[in-house]
């Protein structure tokens, strides 16, 4: 990714929250496999694992010319400090005729905090085909993030009332609302669509980028759902594996349909799955993440 198209995108936009995402993507090259990020304050107290996939992908990419992220396989190994920075160490595994290998380490206080491997191949045709995207209401026909919470947002405590209410640069849309404050026992099932708020340019690795931050976003949850617990309401939660593959180029400046499902859960451990979608039903990406569901009495 040109450290350029991050700094045009970021003079093009005018509110906070886009201005704020693109400078943690805009790592600093600090030596010439090394790069340095800094987090956003969210008021909770460790980094959104999303972020981390997202510099670690920054930081592969700095090292990488003329191809594309087809896969990423990350481990969350600590939870991350948001007042320090975040040291990402590149890996040059392997630079084959069409493919190249990076393995990047995540540092913070001298410790691994969360280490990725991720693959790049050279485009090429090849055969060809997908499952049909879910038959949901689309975005235009549901209410944004913010308005389908104004109901519950009530009964939460008031510094999370404001993290939950606050202005984000992705937008979501949640075909199946969810109380994270009384929630109810369902199926293992859920569709969400997303985008980025303002125009990407026509950067792949920017589009890649971000959609790697927001496939972080509720689908450790999904795991929750049959169980009628939340991270607000007897569970202490948080991602140990995530895993992606990009199909398909895509804009995430256009919507995207995250179907996802969790097929177990067992251990203190929840297993999910997702398939992300175009509006005309191109299957672009896939995930795959495991997470920590502990049981907890909150006082």
């Amino acid at each position: 990714m040109d450290p350029c198209a991050l700094h045009e995108w970021a003079d093009d936009m005018s509110s906070e929250p886009q201005i704020a995402l693109i400078d943690q993507l805009n790592l600093e090259q600090i030596e010439q496999n090394l790069f340095r990020g800094y987090s956003e304050q969210l008021g909770t107290p460790r980094v959104f694992g999303g972020q981390v996939i997202g510099q670690a992908l920054i930081a592969a990419l700095r090292t990488v010319e003329h191809r594309h992220c087809h896969s990423l396989h990350g481990y969350f190994l600590r939870p991350g400090n948001p007042e320090g920075p975040i040291i990402y160490e590149v890996d040059r595994i392997r630079d084959g005729k069409s493919f190249t290998t990076r393995r990047v380490v995540a540092i913070q206080n001298g410790q691994a905090i969360f280490n990725m491997s991720c693959s790049f191949q050279v485009l090429e045709g090849g055969l060809s085909h997908q499952s049909d995207m879910p038959n949901v209401p689309r975005p235009s026909d549901l209410p944004s993030e913010q308005e389908a919470m104004a109901e519950r947002i009530k009964d939460m405590p008031e510094p999370m009332r404001e993290m939950m209410m606050r202005e984000r640069p992705i937008e979501l849309k949640r075909v199946e609302p969810i109380d994270f404050v009384n929630p109810q026992k369902r199926p293992p099932k859920q569709h969400t669509w997303f985008r980025a708020r303002l125009p990407l340019g026509d950067d792949v690795a920017m589009h890649q980028c971000l959609l790697a931050y927001a496939s972080d976003m509720g689908i450790l949850s999904t795991a929750t759902l049959p169980h009628g617990k939340s991270f607000m309401k007897g569970l202490m939660t948080a991602s140990l594996d995530h895993a992606m593959w990009f199909h398909k180029p895509f804009r995430f400046d256009e919507w995207i349909l995250f179907e996802q499902d969790s097929p177990a859960a067992g251990g203190a451990r929840g297993f999910n799955r997702g398939a992300m979608y175009t509006e005309d039903g191109q299957l672009i990406a896939s995930v795959a993440q495991e997470g920590l569901l502990r049981e907890i009495e909150f006082s």
